[in-house]
């Protein structure tokens, strides 16, 4: 069945005016996971180490999503984010060219981070996510524990498998193989800067955000800068956008929504947030360039 016919599914979350057609992203995602589940569970019976993200979000559908007026400044965000990426990755390329040198790009993505933002800083962002917390509700938790689990890949994975549906044979692996590169190397960059700078989650500097989350022996971390989440989403809403720019707003609407979540549970502050979000752009630029 096609994209198009996915399309046609109601919404699960309702909403009103030009809001209305996001909320058909939730429904898609659905719709395509139970459409495509038997595709995931044969690969998954066939030896799969482990289920394919077809099969695991059609075994966790999703809830209804946070609701537009959450979550639009994040997209506003992000897009200025995206937009000084682009401007960065223009003097690698000017340097460079479409040459791929992942060991050079490896520093230098590194040095386009800005380090973490002072303690006043982050402290005042603390007060922001202390806000937020007090106006938690179910239905948000519900939202944010969906996200939180399948936002760094499985969500872009299930976008992929119907993006492939609507593309020539040889994009649509073109397509799989550059999203897989990106996630990748979001991944690993992210995993070292996090090394590198050290800075708690909000949860651990504040353990009232989230008492039920317990620190282990001391740690100050897991570690928040920068998000991880937001590199990965970043980074795949890059590649996906390339392939298919008419599905791009539906993209960056659930780019919003994993970001947005990741600060309502105290998983991180904002600047972490943005931090991965100019590294995930710059790391999409690149696999595309290079690739």
């Amino acid at each position: 069945m096609s994209a198009r016919n996915h399309r046609k599914e109601p919404a699960r979350a309702a909403a009103s005016g030009d809001a209305t057609w996001r909320y058909k992203a939730v429904a898609v995602v659905a719709a395509l996971a139970a459409i495509l589940g038997v595709v995931g569970s044969q690969m998954f019976a066939a030896g799969a180490a482990k289920p394919h993200a077809v099969e695991r979000i059609r075994q966790n559908p999703p809830p209804a999503l946070f609701p537009d007026t959450d979550v639009s400044g994040w997209t506003t965000r992000l897009a200025e984010q995206k937009r000084a990426a682009d401007r960065l990755f223009a003097q690698w390329r000017t340097r460079h060219g479409s040459a791929r040198d992942d060991k050079a790009f490896l520093v230098w993505v590194a040095q386009q981070v800005p380090a973490p933002p002072p303690g006043d800083q982050r402290s005042a962002e603390l007060g922001q996510l202390r806000t937020l917390a007090r106006a938690r509700t179910a239905a948000g938790r519900k939202a944010a524990s969906w996200l939180e689990v399948h936002g760094k890949q499985d969500i872009w994975q299930l976008y992929l498998s119907d993006q492939r549906e609507l593309l020539p044979a040889g994009q649509g692996d073109a397509a799989r193989t550059r999203l897989k590169a990106a996630l990748k190397m979001a991944k690993t960059i992210s995993s070292r800067l996090s090394a590198r700078y050290r800075q708690p989650s909000p949860y651990v500097l504040d353990p009232s955000l989230r008492p039920e989350k317990k620190k282990r022996n001391g740690n100050a971390c897991p570690c928040s800068y920068p998000s991880s989440h937001a590199a990965a989403s970043s980074a795949a809403v890059t590649v996906l956008s390339h392939f298919a720019p008419h599905r791009a707003t539906d993209y960056q609407w659930m780019q919003a929504e994993v970001v947005y979540s990741r600060v309502y549970m105290a998983g991180h502050v904002p600047s972490d947030i943005l931090a991965g979000a100019l590294l995930g752009a710059l790391i999409g630029d690149y696999v595309l360039v290079t690739s």
